[in-house]
């Protein structure tokens, strides 16, 4: 599913933690900080990006690979 967002929305949104621009991840349906020091992915579901820290996820973390 792809993140559809109104481009406008999209130029004024910023990463709640560092303030920094996102760049669109479609294939994950998120939104990443382009701040690579935060790098946090903000999940976007039915279109409405969920701008909450504690939602985030560290996109520097090794994903959990699964034994």
């Amino acid at each position: 599913m792809a993140v559809n967002l109104d481009p406008d929305l999209l130029s004024i949104l910023v990463c709640p933690k560092c303030r920094s621009e996102f760049r669109v991840d479609d294939e994950a349906d998120e939104l990443i900080c382009t701040n690579a020091g935060c790098a946090l992915a903000y999940p976007v579901r039915d279109d409405i990006p969920v701008l909450l820290i504690d939602e985030a996820r560290d996109t520097r973390e090794p994903a959990a690979t699964e034994s």
